[in-house]
């Protein structure tokens, strides 16, 4: 038996509850994994408060960890007990001290990673390349709208995509954070919440507007982020961390020939050879320096209500990590 956060309704942090539960042997293809280090992502609170319906229930959330395996199945020849590996699935179940899951869902970690790093950085630097490379090929000199620049993955998306040579305009909630914006790439950042974050951006640009927006704040945001892209402009709507955006008129993109595209990871990392080819881009440009690290906050697995309450309350820079 270990610990588990199991979430038996929707509802609250509080759902959150910090339970006994039974692990099992793994099976022919399978491994056990004792985590090190748990990734909490804003997906994490969808699922929780059922705006995503992905978990049955009751069921143990979470996406991605860091772990050592414990042991393998029959079948498995790729790994051994002792293997530092990192994983992301969409069957959840990280929110535990150790689990089972497939083989072939889990890659391992260069050495010179620490746990807290891979948990902390690499769901939020896979999808920021599958946003740079596969989503919306970043082009030199292009200028791009990040929403929420100081988060988790705005911080490395505004890293990545100045360093590739894009001009990046951040919006973010407090001048604490709009410094930290500013420190991660951005070239202006805007306090969206005193000023029209849309009409500062049309005036930055001399009313060009942007060549995308990425926002993954959704319901609050799509509107302004619209409203701020150029002609054959690109709106990337990877998140909605105020709510879903509501059902609008595809004619409105129309009017200045733009695109709109809602993306998913894990659509992008289904193929493992292409998952740890991305993989590999993310521990390269993090080796580099191209990208920085920021554990941010830290909270023992048993708090994993208190985490979702400071993510949901932008309490929180950088990224958020439960340790067992």
């Amino acid at each position: 038996m270990v610990m588990a956060i199991v979430l038996r309704e929707n509802g609250g942090a509080e759902t959150l509850r910090f339970e006994r539960v039974e692990v099992g042997t793994p099976g022919p293809d399978e491994v056990r994994l004792r985590h090190t280090a748990i990734g909490v992502n804003f997906h994490d609170v969808y699922v929780r408060t059922g705006l995503y319906k992905t978990l049955t229930l009751p069921g143990i959330p979470g996406l991605d960890a860091v772990g050592v395996v414990e042991s393998v199945g029959s079948q498995v020849q790729h790994l051994k007990p002792g293997d530092r590996v990192a994983y992301i699935t969409p069957a959840y179940g990280a929110y535990a001290e150790e689990r089972l899951i497939a083989a072939n869902k889990v890659f391992a970690l260069p050495s010179e990673i620490d746990d807290r790093t891979a948990a902390g950085t690499l769901v939020r630097g896979l999808t920021v390349w599958m946003l740079l490379s596969k989503v919306h090929p970043v082009q030199h000199k292009e200028v791009y709208l990040v929403h929420a620049a100081a988060g988790g993955v705005g911080r490395l998306l505004c890293q990545w995509a100045a360093h590739l040579g894009a001009r990046v305009i951040g919006t973010a909630g407090s001048e604490e954070k709009a410094a930290i914006a500013l420190r991660s790439g951005c070239s202006e950042a805007i306090l969206y919440r005193h000023e029209n974050f849309a009409q500062r951006v049309r005036e930055l640009t001399q009313g060009h507007g942007v060549d995308a927006a990425f926002d993954s704040v959704g319901k609050d945001t799509f509107a302004g982020s619209l409203e701020c892209l150029a002609v054959r402009g690109h709106l990337v709507n990877f998140g909605q961390s105020s709510g879903a955006v509501e059902p609008f008129a595809v004619s409105r993109l129309a009017a200045k020939s733009n695109t709109l595209s809602r993306p998913i990871l894990f659509h992008y990392i289904e193929d493992p050879v292409e998952r740890d080819a991305m993989a590999a881009r993310v521990f390269a440009a993090l080796r580099a320096g191209v990208i920085v690290a920021d554990a941010g906050a830290q909270f023992p697995l048993r708090d994993a209500a208190q985490a979702h309450r400071a993510l949901e309350a932008r309490a929180t820079t950088g990224s958020t990590i439960l340790v067992p």
